[in-house]
């Protein structure tokens, strides 16, 4: 039986061969605006257990809504329509129900807060369960287990905070996705902050928040025995290593970083001490792990390198792997969800410069079947080229980048673009990016540097952005300039700097400490005053770690806040942030753009009243990217 091809907004697709979505020839024709603004037909989709059901994030008239659609009959998809509550995640819990992860603002004694539940969903979306919300503090959506059996069982951590204050830290819990029942099965302690259970769903670990000289945790080997505190022999501030399973032999697998970068490791229990080294890479870090099915060993790796690659242990999904690499290159075909007998798969196809499509594949058959493009509108077009590069910093660091150079122009004296991701705990890599294609189609050629402080290059490379938000992350930046300057693609006199969130920070910042290497900046989200940001944070999104994140991060915050220094601006600046972002409220773009008039800069202030951080409306895409088009129309023309 063929798969039933009526995801939304995707009537009348059919099967179709891989090399045909790998090759397809750029066009000349250009591309209008409205195409890259448009959400993403498909977006983290998940297959279900029995691999009939795929569940996703779709673009539905213009807004993201999770959608759930059978694969295999003519029961029309699922909607659960879009609200202002943020959908953090979603996880199948058996074939007809998932658990979904919500977040929003709320405020409790005056104070901003961002408050996260879990909720069961039935996959017709005629039942809506809340899991213990009353009663419960700031953090409700750590999922610790789900079963396997293809019941409704899940076992989940969340804090009671304000309105139990003597059980502050978080409580484990096992709850019913379908009846909302909820039966505490370990209450909280003092200073245990995190919790962790094994394929089974026992509750085996808990993470102390402690004032000893080195890590500690609380351990047992079974779900009912008594907890033993277990001082680690490891320094302060060296990480805890995290299982990944716990084996039946009573040892477990875990992610530490002892060698300089994440990697897989035995770890002997209940030393916590390290084993033999099952997996690693040279250059970068191990940035997630495969579970098997009963989630008591692994099924394969993921590391990025230039591309997201997947190294898999299960033969059959080797054997898988091996065929999409040799069909449509390597990094180009990707496992992105799976059934739990490892039989169905779905599939993502595409190089870094198409928009890709997503496939289903049952292995016990010949054929894989297109559920559909994730943009509809491009199917498998090929845009502007993408390309890793590596440049030295001033002080000699290595940095990597993506670059983008746009499609039917000369790589030569080009209109230069430095986007800096977001984060800055992030990094970029080849991939299809709507905005970065878009500023190419323009004619600008994109430059994406991981700047240090990025993450999947080890540990130290990371620790070097400690204390340089500003400053040497700044520099990696202008340094980036002078790698695309030597090699002839850009003009050194024609370069904007664009960014979102860390991003938009960093362009901020750039307008302000080194305008003499840029003509303009846009920031989208941007950050103006740091230490503003730190009391947001402590109080609103990371609690008590806030203060010491940003301790690390910044040396001086009033230096390297923009907002202080508006005197310093004498590049054009576009200004743009969404009333509803919960992530960076809009008055640091609002601090930024009051400050810029009184002192007499140039500057514009785009505010998107039902914007967020994540673009997560087609609406507000297209108003931005024709406001950037006008913008760098205006000061710096391709």
């Amino acid at each position: 039986m063929g798969v039933s091809m009526r995801w939304i907004s995707l009537a009348g697709c059919t099967a179709m061969t891989w090399a045909v979505t790998a090759s397809a020839a750029p066009a000349a024709d250009p591309i209008p605006v409205e195409v890259f603004a448009a959400l993403p037909a498909i977006e983290t989709p998940r297959l279900s257990p029995d691999g009939t059901k795929v569940a996703a994030m779709v673009g539905v008239k213009g807004k993201q809504a999770l959608v759930v659609t059978n694969l295999f009959d003519k029961v029309p998809p699922k909607v659960l329509p879009p609200g202002k509550v943020d959908i953090n995640w979603y996880r199948w819990v058996n074939d007809d129900w998932l658990v979904v992860g919500l977040g929003d603002k709320d405020k409790i004694y005056d104070q901003d807060v961002y408050v996260t539940r879990i909720a069961g969903v039935k996959t017709d979306m005629s039942k809506i369960v809340p899991l213990g919300w009353t009663k419960t503090g700031l953090d409700a959506d750590d999922v610790l287990w789900i079963a396997h059996d293809g019941s409704t069982r899940i076992v989940t951590s969340k804090s009671t905070g304000y309105f139990v204050p003597e059980d502050y830290m978080p409580s484990v819990w096992s709850a019913d996705v379908a009846t909302g029942e909820m039966i505490r099965i370990e209450r909280s302690q003092i200073h245990v902050d995190a919790w962790d259970a094994d394929g089974d769903g026992n509750v085996r670990l808990g993470f102390v928040e402690s004032s000893e000289d080195r890590p500690t945790v609380l351990y047992r080997p079974d779900g009912t025995s008594k907890f033993t505190k277990i001082v680690l022999k490891r320094a302060k501030d060296q990480t805890i290593p995290l299982p990944q399973v716990y084996r039946r032999d009573g040892n477990a697998i875990a992610l530490a970083d002892d060698g300089g970068r994440n990697e897989i490791y035995e770890l002997m229990l209940p030393s916590f001490t390290l084993g033999k080294k099952l997996y690693g890479d040279p250059k970068y870090d191990v940035e997630d792990v495969w579970s098997n099915a009963t989630s008591d060993d692994l099924d394969g790796f993921v590391v990025i390198d230039h591309k997201v690659r997947f190294d898999w242990l299960n033969p059959q999904l080797k054997e898988v792997q091996a065929a999409l690499d040799q069909s449509v290159g390597v990094g180009n075909g990707r496992i992105v969800s799976m059934s739990r007998d490892r039989k169905k798969l779905l599939v993502e196809v595409g190089d870094p410069s198409q928009a890709g499509a997503l496939y289903y594949w049952n292995t016990d058959g010949a054929k894989m079947e297109r559920i559909g493009y994730n943009q509809s509108a491009l199917k498998s077009r090929k845009l502007s080229p993408v390309k890793t590069i590596t440049y030295t910093a001033r002080d000699g660091m290595a940095i990597e980048a993506v670059l983008t150079l746009p499609r039917n122009r000369p790589a030569t004296k080009l209109p230069l673009i430095v986007m800096p991701h977001g984060g800055p705990g992030a990094r970029d890599m080849e991939s299809y990016d709507w905005w970065a294609q878009y500023a190419a189609e323009l004619g600008y050629v994109v430059i994406q540097p991981n700047y240090r402080g990025s993450t999947g290059y080890g540990v130290a490379f990371q620790k070097a952005g400690e204390g340089e938000w500003g400053m040497k992350m700044q520099d990696d930046l202008l340094d980036a300039i002078n790698y695309a300057t030597k090699q002839g693609i850009a003009d050194p006199s024609r370069v904007c700097i664009v960014g979102a969130s860390y991003g938009g920070y960093a362009a901020m910042r750039g307008a302000q400490r080194d305008s003499a290497h840029y003509k303009c900046a846009i920031s989208f989200a941007g950050i103006s005053d740091l230490s503003a940001m730190k009391r947001y944070d402590t109080k609103f999104l990371l609690g008590p770690y806030g203060k010491a994140y940003w301790t690390k991060q910044v040396r001086d915050f009033s230096t390297v806040s923009p907002r202080f220094h508006a005197a310093d601006f004498t590049v054009p600046i576009l200004i743009a942030h969404g009333v509803e972002d919960k992530r960076v409220p809009v008055k640091q773009s609002r601090w930024l753009a009051e400050e810029l008039k009184k002192a007499g800069k140039t500057y514009q202030y785009l505010e998107q009243k039902e914007g967020d951080h994540h673009f997560s409306r087609a609406e507000d895409r297209l108003q931005f990217l024709k406001a950037m088009k006008a913008f760098l129309d205006k000061y710096n023309p391709s």
